[in-house]
């Protein structure tokens, strides 16, 4: 299952991933992907910094995901 999750990762695309938003931009919303996440529920159950710690999200993608989220 992991490895299905981390294949549908490497493919995605902004704005066709779950309730993702569009503007975090290709390598946040794989990244995302990759670790399981689709869901703006999911992130909301992380800190910045583990959003920040994962390779692809970066500050811009952490805040339009909380504007999302807000």
């Amino acid at each position: 299952m992991r490895q299905a999750v981390r294949v549908a990762g490497d493919t995605a695309k902004p704005g066709e991933v779950g309730d993702l938003p569009r503007a975090i931009g290709g390598p946040a919303t794989r990244a995302l992907t990759g670790a399981g996440i689709t869901t703006l529920a999911q992130v909301a159950a992380l800190t910045d910094a583990e959003l920040l710690a994962m390779h692809g999200v970066g500050p811009k993608a952490v805040r339009v995901l909380r504007e999302a989220l807000a």
